[in-house]
């Protein structure tokens, strides 16, 4: 048996200090101006493309990094620097993993490098699965995808939401249901390519954290896409759907296909939010001084910061964990993937929180970035699959039971 190893390679220490002095230079500077302005940060993104962090080849570098490390250590330090700005930069990867996940090589090599355009042409992706009535229930989707035989066309019908860069995005992927008796095995996903009549940016929301973040609804109504705009084909998908409805078939469906692939990224995001606050509160702890000693050598606050970093490292553990078993292959025996989410977003929300409290009156205000950084870290027990459904799925997974 294969026995993973973390002992970090040149290219690996490299990848970290490039993101790590891009983070430190270019994002954190732009935080606070960009949460407040509750916009995309395109000069942010720019200077991104222009350094080739936001790039198809940069994705595609990770992509092919054997032992599945690259692509967390990245996140861990860009969102070191702020979540908002690095979600902007890294939300067309979602979208992109969306079509890696069900497309076929041809569909991959057509639409990726259409999601991120050149440096001074830049373009975005948008991943768009969640509904309003939904959420979590990806078997309640009610946007339809409808073939069209006679023209091989499929019309979409329906609202997504929560979608990042939704609406401002160059290239859409979104999911539909193609059968509805099936629930979440009759969904595929579908590629909307730009200019398409039809698709429209419904509100935007203004969010409690990740406000840099572009946040809105993604309005379908009556949008035709070409037969090859689906992903996988129909003949895969006739096939996909022939099984189900003779009860055998994999249970998954298209949006958790995407999941699947991203939660320890997603974890990744999360320890960089955890870290950054734990590195404020630490030397906020060594500074400060009541009673005419540094606030640090009182044991509360000594035993809370040993806490803070004890669990950010056993979150990295467990991201890189799963990150390396996904790289190789390995089944989530026992939703590695989801434990690396869980635990990690949990921690983000714990350690910003203790940050605060170490901080005190000055944790409370936006002089000190763990307010904002408390902010971003609550979305982390949130989107992409809530701390619940996470319990859920590790539940089921080593029990075995169709718990509910």
């Amino acid at each position: 048996m294969t026995t993973p190893s973390f002992e970090l390679g040149q290219d690996h220490l490299d990848l970290r200090a490039w993101v790590h002095d891009f983070a430190a230079e270019v994002v954190r500077p732009a935080a606070a101006e960009w949460d407040e302005r509750e916009e995309f940060p395109w000069p942010v993104v720019e200077e991104a493309a222009r350094v080739g962090l936001y790039s198809l080849d940069f994705v595609a570098a990770q992509a092919v990094d054997e032992t599945g490390l690259g692509f967390p250590i990245a996140m861990e330090e860009l969102f070191w620097g702020d979540a908002g700005i690095g979600l902007s930069i890294v939300g067309t990867a979602l979208a992109a993993a969306g079509v890696r996940a069900t497309g076929t090589d041809e569909q991959v090599m057509e639409w990726v490098p259409a999601m991120y355009g050149t440096p001074g042409d830049l373009k975005l992706g948008a991943f768009c699965s969640s509904e309003p009535d939904a959420g979590s229930d990806v078997g309640a989707m009610r946007t339809r995808a409808t073939y069209d035989e006679a023209h091989d066309e499929w019309v979409l019908d329906g609202t997504k939401t929560w979608a990042t860069n939704g609406g401002i995005a160059d290239v859409h992927v979104v999911t539909a249901v193609v059968d509805p008796d099936l629930r979440a095995r009759g969904q595929a996903s579908f590629v909307v390519p730009p200019g398409t009549k039809g698709l429209s940016q419904g509100q935007k929301f203004h969010k409690h954290g990740i406000r840099a973040s572009h946040t809105a609804e993604v309005v379908l109504d009556g949008v035709r896409v070409p037969g090859r705009c689906l992903l996988g084909g129909k003949d895969r998908l006739d096939e996909r759907l022939a099984r189900a409805r003779a009860g055998g078939g994999a249970r998954g469906n298209a949006s958790m296909a995407t999941f699947e692939r991203t939660r320890p990224a997603v974890g990744a995001q999360a320890i960089g939010i955890a870290r950054a606050a734990y590195e404020v509160a630490l030397d906020y702890a060594k500074a400060r001084e009541q009673f005419g000693k540094p606030i640090i050598e009182n044991q509360a606050i000594a035993f809370a910061l040993a806490d803070m970093v004890t669990s950010i490292e056993a979150s990295r553990l467990l991201v890189w964990r799963a990150a390396w078993m996904a790289r190789q292959g390995k089944a989530f025996g026992q939703a590695e993937g989801s434990m690396s989410k869980l635990f990690a977003g949990e921690t983000a929300v714990r350690v910003t929180g203790q940050a605060m409290q170490i901080l005190g009156g000055n944790g409370f205000t936006r002089d000190y970035p763990v307010e904002r950084m408390a902010r971003d870290a609550k979305i982390y027990t949130i989107f992409e699959g809530t701390s619940e459904i996470q319990r859920l799925v590790i539940a089921r997974t080593v029990s075995g039971a169709p718990i509910r």
